[in-house]
């Protein structure tokens, strides 16, 4: 339903509805539709995560703009994949999921300084918090991409790609 109709249809009514469960049943399992974005939403954090670890753990990758490129393509695909993911991620938002986002960025930034410092792509003295930067803008130019078209518009996300690529290059070893 997130997929098809977008986050606000997506009621839990309409869920126990689609699903052929009766909506006091949906209530018994979860006290608001909240808890059910929650749940679905972790799973695709799970998901993202074992993706993004391939990505990170592949020797080919030794360029920060290879880098760079994988993380972001992955990313756009997974979304592209996976409609409900992008609707919870950048249309339902609430407090418990952007917890689960924010913890999400930082576990993945913090993953990327340790890469990049290791690979020695950036210098060891780069602040930890640049990936985390980096996260955050990605975060925001796949929501304009999203809002722009469903399966996220590919000139914004060139556009993203071009500027992250840019600002990470100026912590590079001299």
């Amino acid at each position: 339903m997130l997929a098809e109709q977008g986050y606000e249809a997506a009621t839990l009514k309409a869920v126990g509805e689609r699903a052929g469960i009766p909506t006091a049943s949906m209530y018994h399992y979860f006290p608001d539709r909240h808890q059910v974005d929650a749940e679905l939403l972790r799973h695709h954090v799970q998901q993202l995560d074992a993706l993004l670890s391939g990505v990170l753990e592949n020797p080919e990758l030794c360029t920060l703009d290879g880098i760079a490129d994988a993380l972001i393509d992955a990313v756009r695909d997974y979304f592209r994949g996976h409609r409900s993911c992008a609707e919870l991620w950048f249309a339902g938002r609430n407090e418990t999921l952007d917890a689960l986002v924010h913890g999400f960025h930082e576990a993945q930034a913090e993953r990327l300084w340790l890469l990049l410092v290791g690979r020695n792509l950036i210098a060891a003295d780069t602040p930890r918090h640049v990936p985390q930067i980096a996260f955050e803008v990605a975060n925001r130019f796949f929501h304009i991409a999203f809002r722009r078209s469903p399966n996220g518009d590919d000139v914004t996300i060139d556009e993203g790609r071009r500027m992250l690529t840019a600002y990470l290059r100026t912590y590079a070893p001299t």
